[in-house]
């Protein structure tokens, strides 16, 4: 800042101190006060621009977030229609079946939930003998296996068998190629002999979906006791046999009573 000192205005006996000369002052501001001037009324400015960006960083956030729920909705809306499908096998029980009577067939409508772990398969009563019309879960999350009986109205849980069960992607692709005629299994059979242990009074804790197939009815808990490629005629226990396609074979589970 910069001090100008004028003489008093004539006529003007204006008091003063004694020794200290007339003169009037003018302040002039020097270049570096005006710079400071200048970089203090730039402030606002710089903070409003970083507001604008922070909201535009916002808004972009949230229009990109409603992209993504959108397109998931619509995914997940449209898409599962691809994961319905409707199978028709033929298979082999053993040599002795195959000459008197040919292949059996087995008939399945199944719905894979890549995103949920989920098989979810209906067996309707089969043309043939050989097992009960049922409601399967495969529940991969859960790593549980549950069986509806529906000719018995009982549901079945034993733990999932991860070795001949093929997991939902899996299934989905062997299943996709069956639909487009690319790929037609005529297959085999193998058995899974299983045994009631124990009936299970709370089925909440079997995750959502195994909840919804066996709510309000007996269910019991299984014991895997074998696994074998061919099916014993002698065998005469109290079973009940429900038979699926889950893999490149049919998978029987036999479920049998205690002894």
């Amino acid at each position: 800042m910069v001090k100008i000192s004028l003489p008093a205005t004539l006529g003007q006996k204006p008091e003063k101190a004694e020794g200290e000369a007339d003169k009037t002052e003018i302040l002039i501001p020097a270049a570096d006060d005006v710079q400071a001037v200048a970089a203090g009324t730039r402030t606002p400015t710089l903070s409003r621009i970083l507001c604008v960006t922070v909201a535009l960083v916002i808004l972009l956030s949230t229009v990109v977030l409603g992209i993504i729920c959108t397109y998931k909705y619509y995914h997940l809306t449209r898409a599962p229609r691809d994961n319905f499908f409707r199978c028709t096998v033929l298979y082999d029980e053993d040599a002795i079946s195959v000459q008197n009577r040919g292949r059996l067939q087995l008939e399945e409508d199944v719905e894979i939930r890549l995103d949920d772990g989920i098989e979810l398969i209906n067996v309707p009563v089969p043309e043939f003998e050989g097992g009960d019309a049922a409601n399967i879960i495969h529940d991969f999350y859960q790593s549980l296996t549950a069986y509806h009986d529906l000719s018995l109205d009982r549901c079945y849980i034993i733990e999932l068998n991860r070795t001949i069960i093929l997991p939902p992607r899996n299934l989905w692709e062997l299943l996709a190629k069956m639909k487009l005629g690319t790929y037609l299994p005529q297959t085999y059979i193998i058995q899974e002999e299983m045994e009631v242990t124990e009936q299970i009074g709370n089925v909440h804790q079997l995750g959502s979906f195994i909840r919804h197939l066996c709510s309000g009815k007996k269910t019991y808990k299984l014991k895997r006791k074998s696994v074998q490629r061919i099916i014993d005629k002698r065998d005469v226990k109290n079973c009940h046999r429900i038979r699926h396609l889950a893999n490149l074979f049919v998978v029987e589970a036999s479920i049998c009573e205690k002894e």
